[in-house]
């Protein structure tokens, strides 16, 4: 039966609400898990044929999709990028990576994240923004390439650089699909943390360092504005803003754009301080919660719209 795909955009005191197919979502999550051999750099076919699907669906939606193709010790990796409004001055970035760390499925770490940018794109095939929007697909983040420059997100924050494209900032989608409504769910870099923040892994994080920039000051402004609004469809967003040698804070492709100077802050489920899957064979796609998912997804478009 074929899908029917329903997007509900309604302007509402200038709050957008952007209704995520969990359809959709649950569809992506099964092409980019259940598949024949693992998503890991020693599967470079594998890889190609993940990158393959993302483009085809980003295709069905953007003005200009392609692949950012590099080499490593004589493999072929691609990132997958998707623009939106191609001709704006400024850029904006949201990305995912697509790889995974060893021989597992890595539902949570980061189909997720990926699921997210393929739902974003089908979203902002109906929006208008002021700025161009770069969907990025990202390989090789996990080990042993991560904090190398073969990171496609370093590959990536570098030719905007040698490009000299004016970026107003960038976010990154890093596992955004595990939750818990149990007591002691949720630890915590320090104990402490624990007293603001709470013990149950029910929410959403926006991650930011010290200096953080305006760019990600807007974007988190927004995430936390998607609170207020008056129904059941909104995920609790927490802030989390600290030194940037904190485990865990730039354990992702945000990490680059930092180290070229662009303002960047990740979204997350707060990955190995919540869910004790990361890195295992049991982080599969049972474990998510798909209709949280979907409520993340719209926040950080409704963040996106109106973070001017």
């Amino acid at each position: 039966m074929k899908i029917v795909i329903t997007t509900l955009l309604l302007l509402v005191s200038g709050i957008v609400a952007a209704q995520s197919d969990t359809a959709l979502i649950r569809k992506h999550l099964e092409k980019l898990t259940l598949t024949d051999k693992y998503r890991n750099y020693e599967f470079p076919e594998q890889l190609n044929k993940t990158a393959d699907y993302i483009k085809k669906e980003f295709e069905k939606y953007a003005d200009t999709v392609y692949y950012q193709v590099y080499k490593v010790h004589d493999a072929t990796y691609k990132n997958v990028i998707a623009v939106f409004a191609p001709d704006k001055p400024k850029t904006v970035v949201v990305g995912a990576h697509y790889d995974v760390c060893g021989n597992q499925q890595g539902a949570d770490d980061n189909a997720s994240g990926v699921t997210g940018l393929l739902e974003l794109a089908r979203i902002f095939d109906t929006l208008t923004f002021e700025d161009r929007m770069e969907l990025v697909a990202y390989t090789l983040e996990e080990p042993p390439f991560f904090r190398t420059d073969y990171m496609g997100s370093y590959v990536h924050a570098k030719s905007l650089v040698d490009e000299k494209r004016d970026v107003k900032g960038m976010i990154v989608l890093e596992m955004i699909g595990y939750f818990s409504d149990e007591k002691k769910s949720q630890e915590y870099p320090l104990g402490l943390l624990k007293l603001f923040y709470g013990g149950k892994g029910n929410y959403i994080t926006v991650v930011n360092k010290f200096s953080k920039g305006k760019f990600a000051k807007r974007f988190l402004k927004g995430m936390k504005l998607s609170n207020k609004k008056s129904d059941q469809s909104n995920i609790d967003v927490k802030a989390f803003t600290g030194p940037k040698n904190l485990t865990g804070i730039d354990f992702s492709d945000h990490l680059n754009y930092w180290k070229f100077g662009f303002s960047a802050c990740m979204v997350t489920d707060t990955s190995f301080y919540r869910n004790k899957n990361y890195h295992q064979k049991t982080d599969k796609m049972g474990t998510l919660n798909i209709p949280r998912m979907a409520m993340v997804i719209d926040a950080v478009v409704e963040s996106l719209v109106n973070s001017k």
